[in-house]
């Protein structure tokens, strides 16, 4: 009976671990084809001109059945949101696809995205799209791969590499094949016994239901009615519903679910659990919140050394998109302008925003929100900016712009010429005529000259006009007469030194 029992002990453990469904995370430069190419996955025909194509919002995952088997995606805006999950420590994807358009080759964001997922430590493939141009060159985008150490099978490499178009579905199946090939070859399990754990990987503040997240669970099951935490919030999961908006009433683990219930909306990348009382789960963020920096009110740099600051306040349709901007922001060159987010939170802009606006002389960066009619009328008469924008790359560019702007152009004094002064015409308070030779170069009507005498430069005036046969300019061995203005008298002999103040532009 004794030897029965620990038998049985033994295989109670085995009997709570699970088969997981791999989680996968698609990332690529932009327009590289990385939602039409889980809209294809996803069997959706992909909506031309409409951003983010036709993936639900604020999911931010799904799940689809190949061959009687789970595959969860994971659905971001890009490489910049996966790694604002990752900076928190969450270990979310399992295996990541690297989209590169076939006719385009290796980009600035492929490199980054490489980067990602060497950083994850989770197996990558390579997914060649667009093969179906005529201008695909695979085998020249398998070169530039591999001089990023990047080397595909057939290469002699270890990395899979599929053809595939998301226009004509083909290698759809091949790479879907190689995911649950590589998934089976993981053995990815979960312990469904272990208290509740999983990460954020998507939340915004629903404006009829309130905060709402998405999460993918880890270990555990999560239930209806249980009470949930994070470093920041916490609540019951009121409501739970799967990638569909369907309601159900536990999640898995490697299933992503949305969870209604919590009293603010949670961070990105943040960790969830689950505990048997409300005072429980509230203690946990009670005790961790101290260590979340939140990014709804920040400190505002002040201007020093010679360097401005553009102050800004981000209002995003996510939490996700939020910190995915702060994250691209974050890497624009800021030698000479400070970028200075004083308040970033998901939600459409509103009268506070406008307000704060105003008292530091920002401007707000609406993302894929709406700005309401009122709220409109009253940035207008407070002349407060409100730049809205669907893509994350075209907001970074116009922040980047509004940065410039900022740059005072560098002052650059030009010589233009020189000339002596033979005769004086006329002489009446700050005002003369002189007429002279030009020695150097050339005199240029509104130009700027030096008078100097026996060497020793004694003023400065202007050229307010220039009479030699009604020309702007006279050149070297033409006489010329030319009307001045300044403080100093000019005398006969005098050497007037020409010059004239360009201004350029600088970049950032």
């Amino acid at each position: 009976m004794e030897v029965k029992n620990k038998t049985q002990e033994k295989k109670k453990p085995e009997e709570n671990i699970v088969k997981k469904p791999p989680v996968v995370v698609v990332l690529g430069h932009i327009d590289h084809g990385k939602t039409s190419l889980l809209n294809a996955i996803r069997n959706i025909e992909f909506t031309e001109g409409k951003p983010g194509g036709v993936i639900t919002q604020h999911v931010g995952a799904y799940q689809v059945n190949w061959q009687g088997k789970q595959i969860t995606f994971i659905d971001t805006p890009g490489h910049e949101a996966f790694s604002a999950i990752r900076t928190r420590g969450a270990k979310v994807a399992d295996i990541a696809i690297l989209v590169i358009d076939a006719s385009e080759g290796v980009k600035p964001q492929t490199k980054e995205a490489i980067k990602l997922i060497n950083q994850a430590g989770i197996p990558m493939f390579v997914a060649l799209n667009k093969i179906d141009k005529p201008s695909a060159r695979p085998e020249i985008v398998k070169n530039q791969l591999m001089e990023l150490g990047v080397v595909v099978e057939s290469f002699g490499g270890k990395i899979p590499c599929v053809e595939v178009s998301a226009k004509t579905k083909k290698g759809i199946d091949d790479l879907l094949d190689l995911i649950i090939l590589v998934a089976e070859f993981q053995n990815l399990t979960a312990d469904i016994k272990k208290p509740v754990v999983g990460v954020i990987i998507e939340s915004y503040l629903n404006p009829k239901r309130g905060p709402q997240a998405t999460l993918l669970l880890r270990e555990g099951i999560l239930r209806k009615g249980d009470f949930v935490a994070t470093a920041s919030t916490y609540g019951p999961a009121r409501i739970i519903e799967n990638f569909l908006g369907e309601d159900i009433d536990e999640v898995f683990p490697g299933q992503p679910a949305v969870i209604i219930g919590f009293r603010e909306v949670p961070f990105l990348g943040e960790e969830v659990r689950s505990f048997k009382s409300l005072n429980e789960a509230k203690e946990y963020t009670e005790n961790h919140k101290k260590d979340i920096k939140k990014s709804s009110n920040k400190t505002r740099p002040l201007e020093e050394d010679n360097k401005r600051v553009l102050n800004l306040i981000i209002k995003g349709d996510a939490l996700g998109s939020v910190e995915a901007i702060e994250e691209v922001l974050k890497n624009l060159p800021q030698e000479k302008v400070l970028l200075s987010i004083i308040r970033a939170e998901a939600g459409e802009v509103n009268e506070n925003d406008i307000n704060l606006a105003k008292s530091v002389k920002g401007i707000i960066l609406a993302f894929r929100v709406k700005t309401p009619k009122v709220v409109k009328a009253i940035a207008e008469r407070e002349k407060i900016k409100i730049l809205e924008f669907e893509v994350i790359y075209d907001l970074a560019k116009g922040v980047r712009e509004l940065m410039e702007k900022k740059i005072e152009p560098e002052k650059i004094r030009v010589d233009l010429g020189k000339m002596e002064v033979l005769v004086i015409f006329f002489s009446r308070k700050n005002r003369q005529i002189v007429g002279g030779k030009v020695l150097e170069g050339e005199v240029e009507k509104g130009a700027k000259l030096e008078i100097y005498r026996n060497e020793k430069m004694i003023g400065q005036g202007r050229i307010i006009s220039l009479q030699i046969q009604d020309v702007a300019k006279a050149r070297k061995g033409a006489e010329c007469a030319i009307m001045y203005q300044g403080d100093e008298k000019i005398k006969e002999k005098d050497i007037l030194v020409i010059f004239k103040d360009e201004y350029k532009k600088e970049n950032l």
